[in-house]
């Protein structure tokens, strides 16, 4: 599967979306297809259980998820579950509008049928999720940097 990166500037600060983005345990709140999560912190890093699900598709997998604050970066390592394999990064970088936001994932089902469902609307699915993470970062910071 053809993997996606994305990079945005948004009228927050690095903290803030640092903080929207390391907050797992609340993305059922606001992400599409996020239906449910558990998260096991050890200090840096997050152990996620995510639930996700689309129509008669339900799949649940864990990931680590490494919170390097001073570096402004998120990574998430795929652990078990339905794919073959999943990759996620975010960096946070502060620019004179706020904060740049880099997004990637890449990712791929084991399952030959879920692989095929997914790709057909893989592009609109991420584009979802990005815009998912900008409208909850407008409510919770009022689009105001600070």
């Amino acid at each position: 599967m053809p993997g996606h990166s994305e990079i945005r500037v948004l009228p927050h600060t690095p903290e803030q979306m640092f903080d929207l983005v390391a907050d797992v345990a609340r993305y059922p709140d606001f992400l599409p297809w996020c239906l449910g999560a558990r998260v096991r912190p050890k200090g840096d890093v997050l152990f996620a259980e995510l639930t996700i699900g689309f129509k008669m598709i339900r799949e649940r997998y864990t990931s680590k998820v490494v919170l390097d604050r001073a570096n402004g970066v998120i990574d998430v390592t795929y652990l078990e579950g339905p794919f073959r394999y999943l990759t996620n990064r975010w960096r946070f970088r502060p620019v004179p509008d706020g904060v740049e936001v880099d997004f990637l994932v890449d990712f791929e089902f084991r399952s030959p049928l879920l692989q095929a469902v997914i790709g057909t609307w893989f592009d609109d699915a991420v584009h979802r999720m990005v815009r998912a993470f900008e409208t909850r970062a407008r409510e919770l910071y009022s689009g105001n940097i600070g």
